[in-house]
């Protein structure tokens, strides 16, 4: 076996316990299971650590710089099989960390500068366009100490540029597999000299019909190659391409944890979907309605935590880090002035804020989606504690809702998407903080020295006058240190309802209607929703996709459901019973001129 079993314990001594099935077929099979909701191991118990793994000192100090504090679990599991120059089949869901798992390996192989005109060193495949400036903008962030030369090609980007960047030479390529079989074809892009293939969300790329443009590209690369396949699933397609192309893989498997029906603290859980320029006005605003006790706002890295600190406490909010980037001494001076009442909130990295438990704390924030439903459950479990209910709030970006659904479905339990507080909202809100701490003073009384005052000025003015100058005065003051103006955070629609899902709690909510008002309840009969390979790109209205169904399918409008439509993809909500004839229907007939790929949203 490639590697002693001391060396995976402490690969993965990170929160997980790795479970060796042996040599099979030539393949080392790790399966790297998250414990679940255990306690925060001894001090002296090995972590994986970026510095541990043998990273190049460049990429080690981009780390430090982004703020990133230790490996995930799979980042942990595939990095030394990557390092050592081994092939990895990776099984991980979205949102696990996979982006750095592939980028780091890949970097720290790497020289930069050596592609020759139209050539890569590096290719790595992804299913979307989306998805492509992301890998790209994180691969550039990750090497960008080491002068690395990042460009991501896709359909619907201006091709001039694309064939400029090419020309010169670049390091790494990240592609959709239609744009990068156009460049092969056109001699634009050659395969050559790459040393390093990773086909990220295999499994996407192939329900949306990449099957073969995949073969192509992989038969026309170099076959000492070093390949790294990620994939959420590993259904018989992608263990066929795996067979065919990956030299005696190691396999690594993170498997999700299973939380129990019932462990869920008592706490109200909302989500607030928002554009990420708007994040930092959005929290404000909610902090300023919820006004919490003491929060917790958990952020990925450390210099996101440094950021935020520094811009709430501009808001007139009391604010302190806490990041593995500082002493012991800062950290225990931070936690002790949370519990005495001298700070109102803690903006910290989950590394940081391990085994922190604070009586008085009544919000937990997740400034962003956390990347795996376990870590969501640790955090709000903070709150809502010994029978006490609790406020767990999380901001979502548009893209970000894929993740906001692994969360329901591992834990069970429904988190309402809510509307972002309006300004009027702020100020009504404000308005009644303002009442209650007069009837507090009226209520205490000792208010004869002022009575002088207020005696002298009613000869004056009208008493009601003056009682609403002193409140302005008390207004003002309240405000003091936030921000002078308020503005209207723009409105992003939630998410489609999940299909087919329990409610919750609460019981079942109205769906969206094609409108986007909702209905008075749920239908009388099932649904699932469908994904459908066009979307505003390509001129799709929701008229296009009625009309199709409806005359297609034969399908009744009135039992069409939500339809939402993005860039690149629309998703419908159908009846059940009906959906597998409306995709065999679909598929048979062209929308906006063009034949698309048609299934059932894997959520």
């Amino acid at each position: 076996m490639p590697y002693a079993r001391e060396e995976c314990r402490a690969v993965f001594g990170c929160g997980t316990e790795p479970t060796f099935f042996g040599p099979v077929r030539g393949v080392l099979v790790i399966q790297a299971r998250l414990v679940k909701a255990s306690p925060p191991p001894p001090e002296d118990t090995p972590r994986a650590t970026f510095e541990s793994l043998g990273l190049k000192p460049a990429l080690l100090e981009a780390l430090t710089t982004l703020g990133y504090e230790e490996p995930t679990p799979i980042q942990a599991a595939a990095l030394p099989p990557l390092l050592a120059g081994k092939d990895l089949l990776g099984m991980a869901a979205t949102g696990t960390g996979k982006t750095a798992a592939f980028a780091l390996p890949l970097l720290h192989h790497l020289t930069p500068g050596e592609s020759r005109p139209n050539a890569a060193s590096a290719l790595v495949l992804v299913p979307t366009r989306e998805l492509a400036m992301q890998v790209s903008e994180a691969i550039h962030r990750y090497g960008q100490k080491m002068g690395v030369s990042v460009l991501p090609i896709y359909g619907g980007q201006v091709i001039g540029q694309q064939l400029r960047v090419l020309k010169r030479g670049v390091d790494v390529v990240v592609a959709t597999p239609g744009r990068a079989l156009d460049h092969l074809r056109r001699g634009t892009l050659q395969l050559d000299d790459v040393r390093t293939v990773v086909l990220d969300e295999a499994d996407e790329m192939l329900d949306m019909g990449f099957a073969d443009d995949l073969e192509a590209i992989l038969s026309g690369t170099p076959e000492d190659r070093q390949t790294a396949l990620f994939s959420a699933t590993l259904p018989p397609r992608i263990a066929a391409i795996a067979e065919r192309h990956l030299h005696e893989p190691v396999r690594v498997k993170i498997a999700r944890e299973k939380v129990e029906q019932g462990e869920m603290p008592r706490v109200r859980q909302t989500a607030y979907v928002v554009p990420r320029a708007f994040k930092i006005a959005t929290l404000g605003r909610l902090l300023d309605v919820e006004s919490p006790t003491a929060a917790i706002i958990f952020c990925r890295t450390r210099t996101e935590v440094d950021d935020l600190t520094i811009s709430l406490n501009g808001r007139g909010w009391r604010a302190h880090a806490l990041h593995g980037g500082m002493t012991q001494e800062q950290r225990d001076r931070v936690i002790k002035q949370l519990k005495s009442q001298g700070t109102d909130l803690l903006v910290a990295t989950d590394v940081a804020a391990r085994g922190l438990d604070i009586p008085r704390l009544s919000h937990v924030v997740n400034f962003d989606v956390p990347n795996a439903p376990e870590t969501y459950v640790h955090r709000i479990g903070r709150t809502g504690r010994a029978g006490r209910e609790g406020v767990a709030i999380t901001l979502v970006e548009p893209r970000e809702h894929r993740l906001l659904r692994n969360i329901e479905r591992v834990t069970g339990q429904r988190i309402e998407v809510a509307t972002v507080p309006t300004v009027a909202d702020l100020r009504e809100k404000r308005q009644e903080m303002i009442r209650a701490s007069l009837r507090e003073t009226l209520v205490a009384g000792e208010l004869d020295r002022l009575r002088g005052v207020v005696e002298d000025l009613a000869s004056e003015f009208d008493p009601m006058d003056i009682a609403a100058a002193a409140v302005k005065l008390l207004q003002e003051a309240q405000d003091e240190g936030r921000e002078g103006k308020e503005e209207e955070i723009p409105v992003v629609a939630p998410p489609a309802e999940r299909p087919g899902k329990p409610a919750g709690p609460g019981g079942p909510r109205g769906r969206q209607e094609r409108g986007g008002k909702a209905r008075g309840g749920p239908p009388s009969w099932d649904i699932t929703r469908l994904w459908i390979g066009a979307g505003r790109r390509a001129g799709m209205r929701p008229a296009d996709l009625v009309g199709a169904i409806a005359g297609e399918a034969g399908l009744d409008s009135s039992r069409i459901g939500a339809i939402q439509i993005g860039d690149s993809f629309s998703l419908v909500e159908v009846p059940e019973p009906d959906a597998n004839r409306i995709i065999a229907a679909l598929k048979e007939t062209t929308l906006r001129g063009r034949k698309v790929i048609v299934r059932k949203d894997r959520g």
